[in-house]
C-alpha cells in the first residue's frame, strides 16, 4: 500500500522538476546575464562599429569597389593598407586578414575574418582541438587557434614591429569575427608576452576586441588577461555560450539547435561550482560587451544598451533557447546593432561637445574604474577557488588578497616567484611548427596524427 501511494508522488515531483526547468530555461534570456553589469560608455565602445567594418572589409575582393558594404561604406581608406592576405597566402593555416594603418584614429589594426564553411583550411583549425587541450601561461587554450595566432604573428611581426616604431602614438589593435576573433584573442596574449618581438611596445598600447568569439580559453586566463582583451557579444549569440567542444558543433552543423537544446539540458544539471573548478573548461576571452537589444515577451528590436563587466561566475554559462541565437552571431548585425548603441550613447553623453581636457579626464576616470573592477574579478576568482586563478608572473592574487605585481616581460621578478614559467616566442614556435623537407613552416603532427 505504501509503494501504491510513493509511486503518484515520485511522478509528482519530476513532473514539478520538469516544469520548474522548462519555466527556467524558457524564461532565460540573455538580459538576465548583464541585468547587474553597469553601463559602457561612448568614450571606451567607439572602436567596436569602426572595427566591425573593418572585419567586413576582409571579405571582399576589391576595396575600392566594394560589393558588400553596408550603408555608408565601409568608411577606410584603401591606400592604408599595408597588408592583405587571402587563403592562398596564409595556405589554409590561418583565416585571410589585412593590416589597417588607421591614420584617422591613430591606430594600427590586424583584423581577422569569420569563420567560412566553404574552406576546408577553417574546419582544420576549428577540429585541431580536444577541450583544454593545449596548456598555455598557466591555464588551457585552444590548440587549433593557438597555433593560427603563432602563424599570422610569424609572418607578420617584422611589419608589425615596423609600424609600432615608426608611430610612437598609434595602438595596436587585434580584432576578429568568430573564428577569426579566438585567433586573434589568443594572438593578443601571445603578442603581450613577448612584446620584445615588437619593440618592447608599451602594453597599455596593446588591445583586442574579439566580436562574438568562439570560446578559447581557461576561466583563469579570460580574467587575467580582461585588462587588454575585450568580447563583444550581441543578446543571444550561442557560440560565446557554447561550452561543447567546437569540432562537436560543426561535426552537426546541420542540427545545431538539437545540439543547443541538449547543451541546454546537459549545462542545466552540472552544479556552477563544478564549472568554475574545471580547469580545462573554455570560455569568451577578456572583459565583456554585451549588446541587448531585445526585452522578454516582446517583439522586434529596441533601442539596443550595452552593458560591460569582468565577470567570473555568470561568464555566459547557458545557452539562450532564442530564434535568434544564431542570427546575432552574423557580423554585419553585430555592426548595425553596436553602431546604433554607440549614436545613442554618444547623443546621450553628448560626447562630441566635451572639451578636450574633460575628454581626457574621462578617459582617465574610465581607465580607474576598469582597473578596479579587473583587479576585484581578479580577487574573486581567487576567493571562487578557480584553478590557477593565481599567476605571480602575472600582477594576480594570493589567497591571503595581497597583490604580486609583475609586469610583461620583467623576469627577473617573474622568475624569483614560485609558480608557472612564462613561455618564450622562441620556445612556443619551436613547439608548435616544424620545418618540412622544403624548408617550410608547417605544424607539428600530435602522435596521434602521424
Amino acid at each position: 500500500m505504501s509503494l501504491a501511494c510513493g509511486i503518484p508522488l515520485l511522478e509528482c515531483f519530476y513532473c514539478l522538476a520538469c516544469t520548474r526547468w522548462a519555466w527556467k530555461r524558457c524564461l532565460h534570456t540573455a538580459g538576465h546575464e548583464s541585468e547587474n553589469w553597469g553601463l559602457a560608455s561612448a568614450e571606451e565602445f567607439e572602436p567596436v562599429p569602426r572595427l566591425c567594418r573593418l572585419i567586413l572589409s576582409v571579405y571582399e575582393d576589391d576595396l575600392r569597389n566594394p560589393l558588400w558594404a553596408p550603408p555608408g561604406g565601409y568608411g577606410i581608406n584603401p591606400d592604408w593598407v599595408i597588408h592583405r592576405k587571402t587563403y592562398e597566402d596564409t595556405q589554409g593555416r590561418a583565416p585571410p586578414y589585412i593590416i589597417y594603418l588607421d591614420h584617422k584614429n591613430a591606430d594600427i589594426v590586424l583584423a581577422i575574418r569569420g569563420f567560412n564553411m566553404v574552406k576546408e583550411g577553417d574546419y582544420a583549425v576549428l577540429l585541431d582541438n580536444k577541450l583544454g587541450q593545449r596548456k598555455f601561461d598557466g591555464g588551457y587554450v585552444h590548440n587549433g587557434l593557438l597555433k593560427a595566432a603563432g602563424c599570422v604573428l610569424d609572418a607578420e611581426c617584422e611589419v608589425l614591429r615596423e609600424l609600432v616604431e615608426n608611430h610612437l602614438n598609434f595602438t595596436l589593435t587585434l580584432t576578429g569575427h568568430s573564428l577569426g576573433a579566438g585567433v586573434a584573442a589568443l594572438l593578443a596574449m601571445v603578442v603581450l608576452q613577448n612584446r620584445d618581438r615588437l619593440g618592447n611596445i608599451n602594453r597599455k598600447r596593446i588591445r583586442c576586441f574579439a566580436i562574438a568569439p568562439a570560446r578559447c580559453m581557461s576561466l583563469n586566463l579570460a580574467v587575467r588577461y580582461a585588462d587588454g582583451i575585450n568580447s563583444v557579444v550581441l543578446q543571444d549569440d550561442f557560440l560565446p555560450r557554447t561550452a561543447t567542444p567546437l569540432e562537436d558543433m560543426f561535426k552537426s552543423v546541420f542540427c545545431l539547435p538539437c545540439i543547443l537544446c541538449l547543451r541546454c539540458m546537459k549545462d542545466t544539471c552540472i552544479p556552477d561550482e563544478m564549472m568554475l573548478k574545471d580547469p580545462r573548461r573554455l570560455y569568451a576571452p577578456g572583459r565583456l560587451y554585451h549588446i541587448v537589444e531585445r526585452k522578454p515577451f516582446r517583439c522586434g528590436r529596441f533601442p539596443p544598451v550595452v552593458r560591460t563587466a569582468v565577470p567570473v561566475d555568470g561568464r555566459f554559462e547557458h545557452i539562450v533557447l532564442s530564434c535568434n541565437a544564431t542570427a546575432d552571431h552574423a557580423i554585419i548585425w553585430i555592426e548595425r546593432e553596436a553602431q546604433r548603441a554607440l549614436d545613442l550613447m554618444m547623443e546621450k553623453e553628448r560626447i562630441m561637445e566635451i572639451p578636450a581636457k574633460q575628454r581626457v579626464e574621462l578617459q582617465e576616470y574610465l581607465a580607474r574604474e576598469h582597473s578596479k573592477e579587473y583587479k576585484e574579478a581578479l580577487r574573486r576568482a581567487v576567493t571562487l577557488s578557480v584553478p590557477h586563478a593565481y599567476s605571480p608572473s602575472y600582477g594576480t592574487f594570493d589567497e591571503t588578497g595581497s597583490e604580486k605585481s609583475s609586469s610583461m616581460g620583467e623576469g627577473s621578478m617573474g622568475s624569483s616567484l614560485k609558480g608557472p614559467q612564462r613561455e618564450s616566442w622562441d620556445e612556443l614556435i619551436e613547439r608548435l611548427f616544424e620545418k618540412d623537407e622544403s624548408g617550410h613552416m608547417v605544424f607539428k603532427q600530435s602522435p596521434s596524427e602521424r
